[in-house]
């Protein structure tokens, strides 16, 4: 499938962005991370439904691809604000990025 790369890429972030929800949720201040946790929600579920879409090779994947690559810097962006003091924000915030570009690069070719 040559799509297969942008697919695995959007299952990790799908992947990565559940774990720094729950992880947020064990912070002591979960107020401060309230806006993280829902953005890494949405770019999670966002993520999963572009590979699924984008798997089938569906004629709508480019739309989502775009809709994706935006959820996921909105989310890195959130996420670089706790990356000093949690890992899994950093690790999320990194991931994100990964998948806005790779989202970005194949929406340009």
């Amino acid at each position: 499938m040559h799509n297969q790369d942008l697919v695995d890429q959007l299952g990790t972030c799908a992947a990565v962005c559940e774990y720094c929800a729950d992880a947020c949720l064990d912070e002591e201040n979960i107020k401060m991370l309230v806006e993280c946790i829902r953005l890494d929600r949405d770019c999670a579920s966002i993520c999963a439904a572009t590979a699924d879409i984008l798997a089938r090779d569906s004629q709508y994947a480019s739309e989502l691809i775009k809709v994706c690559e935006r959820i996921c810097g909105e989310c890195a962006e959130e996420c670089e604000k706790h990356a000093e003091m949690h890992d899994h924000c950093r690790e999320c915030a990194e991931v994100c990025r990964e998948c806005e570009d790779a989202c970005k690069a194949y929406s340009n070719i």
